[in-house]
């Protein structure tokens, strides 16, 4: 499947840091899960991909067919390196699926969430590598034992332990505030419509229930339940005009009906006398069953 080019509205993302992590991958067993990271890494901001161990990463293999765009840079240009070199090159956060519950299991605790590591990381500078592990087992304790912090991700504590692809998409995206510069989303703040047009939207709603011969004792609280909905909301002015248009059609039709009744002698649009309109029978079963004081 072809992958569309990235839209050309962006908007700036908040300071990203000078240096970018590093992701370290220790003996990743299927290659198609170094594909996914890379796809990852090139979706946050991402470029440099370490390999501890990695098994053979063909071409035309399945890391490729998973890597997206990341086929033409991030992967290719992935580096074996040894874990000795990581821990002794860059500050470390080892990522795991399982912690410490207190100071007792020390190498797996204190931890981190990825939130939290945002937080911490934006603080200082420094080269960082973000470490995971085998997707069968993880980082032993041994290799916690080496590194600077842990990072878990909150998940159901029945089964917290993500796909590894999954994990690096989690915690890349929740980094992306130091690493992503510009996002595809467009610069664009959504705007209210002004106050003037959505106080006739009010107006047009309350003619609406008039019309329709909504009882008159429920009349006002409709109002301002329609008052909170917009109030939540935030209309556009767009959204606003076409309520508006749709109000003022109905409250047409309503009126019309209403004058050829009249000139013909006829009940009022909804059958029943005056004041009496379908749906009556309905709001009396509402009012018995509302015991709030009006």
């Amino acid at each position: 499947m072809s992958e569309p080019d990235a839209g050309s509205g962006e908007t700036t993302a908040s300071q990203p840091r000078s240096t970018d992590p590093v992701v370290v991958v220790v003996e990743p067993e299927t290659p198609g899960n170094v594909g996914t990271i890379a796809r990852a890494m090139k979706n946050f901001g991402l470029s440099d991909l370490k390999l501890v161990d990695p098994p053979e990463l063909p071409e035309d293999g399945e890391a490729y067919g998973f890597a997206g765009h990341a086929r033409q840079d991030v992967l290719p240009n992935a580096e074996t390196v040894t874990f000795e070199e990581v821990v002794s090159t860059y500050h470390t956060v080892g990522c795991t699926a399982i912690t410490g519950e207190d100071a007792r299991r020390h190498v797996r605790y204190p931890f981190s969430t990825p939130a939290e590591l945002r937080q911490s990381l934006s603080t200082v500078e420094t080269q960082t590598a973000l470490v995971f592990g085998r997707e069968s087992k993880g980082l032993n304790n041994d290799e916690l034992a080496r590194l600077d912090q842990v990072c878990s991700i909150p998940a159901d504590e029945e089964y917290p332990v993500l796909n590894l692809g999954q994990a690096a998409t989690v915690l890349l995206y929740e980094l992306r505030e130091l690493t992503v510069e510009e996002y595809q989303l467009p610069d664009v703040e959504r705007e209210r419509a002004p106050e003037g047009d959505v106080e006739r939207l009010h107006e047009y709603f309350g003619e609406f229930l008039e019309h329709a011969d909504h009882r008159e004792h429920r009349r006002d609280r409709c109002e301002t339940l329609f008052r909170r909905v917009l109030g939540r909301a935030h209309p556009t002015d767009r959204e606003v005009h076409t309520l508006l248009g749709v109000f003022r059609k109905a409250n047409d039709k309503l009126s019309y009906a209403d004058d050829l009744a009249e000139r013909y002698g006829e009940s009022r649009f909804g059958g029943g006398p005056e004041g009496t309109r379908g749906g009556d029978d309905h709001e009396r079963a509402e009012d018995a069953d509302d015991p709030r004081p009006e």
